[in-house]
């Protein structure tokens, strides 16, 4: 059965949104833990407005650092999971979810293939993880403070959910990437 794993950034304060603006280093341990996604994973599950965000982005990326990333992506089967779009024509290899979360998710899991990653996506890793189907989260946590009323990772209504700590390990900038598993 394939995983789903979710690798977030965040801040010491929880804020997920928009990691562009208050991000203030990317490290060699970074790129690695996210090199790594590139190897375990061949689908990926995006939220609405993330999908919408990148497809404006990714494919128009054909050269400098992160060509390998937008070849990677742009390539790869996209699950988009939102209830406003109409269609996710406009990237390639991107399928529109619709119906039940669960029952397309564990589809996806039942079938051939490496992980499922989670990108971006803050909204649906809280539905995922909620609904016990992500099997992985990894937090990028930046030594840093987002504030300025930015979305959560988990807003302060979020039900109790008890997770393992697989691994931790500081990086030369001073970030901490963790990786936790639901408990089940």
């Amino acid at each position: 059965m394939r995983k789903v794993v979710s690798g977030l950034f965040v801040s010491l304060d929880g804020v997920a949104q928009s990691p562009n603006e208050w991000q203030f280093a990317f490290d060699e341990e970074m790129g690695a833990a996210l090199a790594r996604t590139l190897e375990t994973a061949d689908t990926i599950l995006l939220g609405g407005v993330t999908f919408t965000e990148w497809a404006g982005y990714w494919p128009t990326v054909t050269g400098g650092e992160d060509a390998g990333f937008a070849k990677w992506i742009n390539e790869s089967p996209k699950y988009v999971v939102s209830s406003t779009l109409d269609s996710v024509e406009d990237w390639a290899n991107s399928t529109l979810i619709r119906g039940d979360l669960a029952t397309a998710v564990n589809e996806l899991k039942s079938g051939q293939g490496k992980d499922i990653t989670v990108a971006g996506s803050p909204t649906l890793v809280r539905s995922l993880l909620e609904l016990d189907l992500l099997d992985e989260l990894v937090l990028l946590i930046h030594p840093v403070v987002a504030g300025e009323g930015r979305k959560k990772l988990f807003t302060d209504d979020a039900p109790m959910k008890r997770l393992q700590l697989v691994e931790a390990r500081p990086t030369s900038s001073g970030v901490i990437i963790v990786t936790y598993r639901p408990e089940r």
